[in-house]
């Protein structure tokens, strides 16, 4: 996804200083769409709700699992639940991907077509799949679609950037998140990407300047 830097500041600059302070310290939105569809979403069940580090573990445990086959619905699909788990995914994860992958290789879900739907579309689309929500499907619409206008309110990360750049006492209800997004429109995408990175910031000592 590409956004002219000059435009992405001008907008940020007439709609939401804070984020436009945000944008002068990151400098230019680095995002590439992630183009295998399937795989995106393989990885998105597997990493919720653990660590990066064990997402990772689990996700090559399982590439070697299927070796030296590639990660494709229809080889996921002859794989049985109890096999899956030997990769280190729970009974619960395990099920999700052999939903995705059933799901994909039938056509219920039809990955290939994503590219032409809107994001309700899209959201629908997915969220046809057992574990996939629509806070999964939004992070598709961004990082594998590569849309310009998604926000998250439900996204852990951005509530407490809100609640960092903002300077509010509590993490923000989804209805003051949104009040905030809509600013960011039609550009929200970029506004979700700058509160991530703004957590870099205060991370590596350099507070984000709300």
């Amino acid at each position: 996804m590409l956004v002219e830097f000059a435009k992405l500041k001008r907008h940020f600059r007439r709609r939401d200083q804070v984020i436009a302070r945000v944008i002068d310290q990151v400098g230019p939105m680095l995002l590439r769409p992630q183009r295998d569809r399937f795989e995106m979403l393989v990885r998105s069940i597997i990493s919720q709700q653990i660590s990066m580090a064990a997402a990772r573990s689990i996700r090559q445990r399982l590439i070697d699992l299927i070796a030296p086959e590639k990660m494709r619905p229809e080889v996921i699909v002859r794989i049985d639940v109890p096999r899956l788990r030997t990769a280190g995914l729970s009974p619960q994860k395990a099920g999700y991907l052999h939903d995705l992958a059933q799901k994909v290789a039938d056509g219920t879900v039809r990955l290939s077509r994503t590219g032409r739907m809107t994001d309700d579309e899209v959201i629908a689309e997915l969220t046809q799949v057992k574990g996939i929500g629509v806070w999964t499907a939004q992070m598709f619409l961004i990082f594998s679609l590569g849309r310009l206008d998604v926000f998250p309110p439900d996204d852990l990360g951005i509530r407490t950037a809100i609640r960092n750049l903002y300077r509010l006492a509590e993490l923000p209800t989804r209805d003051e998140c949104r009040e905030i997004g809509d600013r960011w429109r039609p550009l929200a995408t970029a506004g979700s990407w700058y509160c991530w990175r703004s957590l870099e910031l205060k991370a590596n000592g350099k507070q984000a300047k709300g």
